[in-house]
């Protein structure tokens, strides 16, 4: 087995055996969009090679190798304990903040690999956004604020006025500008949960990242937010790359275009037995496994 090698935090990866990386897919603007002050950035696509992760000395994932195309939503789902929610932190380099932890493997944005010795961990984060299962706004800040917060993070200045138009692009694109325009200075904590939720995607998108990592963003939400949410997913994934979690199959099936089904045995890592277009991973599985899940039979 190579050697494992330290990541940027001083916790350990392993060093990939492979030789030169793949070049990046050809690159897509959209044309009909152009975010207040900054030019958007070309679609991107996302890719795990041989990615493996531990927690000490407990393996969680083996060896899981996984394309997620630019522009298009790509659901994870399969039982809890899987290691999907581990994969998803690994792609923006959060899994390295646990103490103990490990991974193996590369994270390839078009073709780059984000834990590069070379690369800043903010360099990750700004083109790699995260929305959580719960709703975490900055509950004293303002729901302006927390629109702009992350600009202050990433180091990126702006006028009073490009904020305006930044706040008011970001809460619109998010489904929320309608429902808060005339409070904006009113704690981002006072907004109901779905309310919260889209505030939290307006955050993300504030940076212009280049993917939109969510994980169970709607597990605590009701039917009525949990919907708003959903058509918030399609309607940005025309300018972001998205990467769901998702325990909902229905869910999954409404919002994705390509699906993963993560699996781990007993006493097992975890790892990836199918994935695919949506479609054919709940019409016409090829593995008999898949088809128990997607179809209620475990999980």
């Amino acid at each position: 087995m190579p050697a494992r090698t330290p990541l940027s935090s001083g916790r350990t990866r392993l060093a990939p055996p492979w030789g030169k990386r793949w070049p990046g897919p050809d690159q897509v603007v959209d044309a009909n969009f152009s975010p207040p002050a900054r030019t958007l950035a070309p679609l991107a696509t996302l890719e795990g090679r041989n990615v493996s992760a531990w927690f000490g000395d407990r393996q969680v994932l083996d060896r899981v190798n996984l394309t997620m195309p630019a522009g298009i939503i790509t659901a994870l789902i399969g039982p809890s304990g899987c290691g999907k929610s581990t994969f998803l932190r690994i792609l923006n380099r959060m899994h390295e903040l646990v103490p103990s932890a490990s991974l193996a493997g590369e994270v390839l944005l078009d073709g780059e690999d984000i834990y590069d010795p070379e690369r800043k961990l903010v360099d990750a984060r700004k083109h790699i956004g995260m929305v959580f299962q719960k709703p975490n706004p900055f509950p004293a800040m303002s729901i302006y604020d927390n629109v702009v917060a992350g600009l202050t993070l990433t180091g990126r200045r702006a006028s009073n006025d490009e904020k305006d138009l930044l706040v008011e692009s970001c809460l619109t694109k998010a489904g929320l500008w309608k429902e808060v325009q005339d409070r904006l200075r009113a704690p981002g904590g006072g907004l109901s949960g779905g309310q919260q939720q889209r505030l939290c995607i307006a955050r993300s998108l504030a940076v212009t990242p280049r993917i939109l990592l969510m994980d169970e963003p709607c597990s605590a939400l009701d039917p009525t937010s949990t919907r708003v949410i959903e058509e918030t997913m399609l309607e940005l994934a025309h300018e972001v790359t998205i990467v769901i979690v998702t325990h909902n199959m229905q869910q999954a099936q409404r919002v994705s275009q390509n699906c993963a089904f993560f699996l781990a045995a007993q006493g097992t890592p975890g790892g990836i037995v199918e994935h695919g277009p949506t479609d054919a991973m709940f019409g016409n599985p090829i593995d008999s496994r898949t088809a128990d899940y997607v179809n209620g039979r475990f999980g």
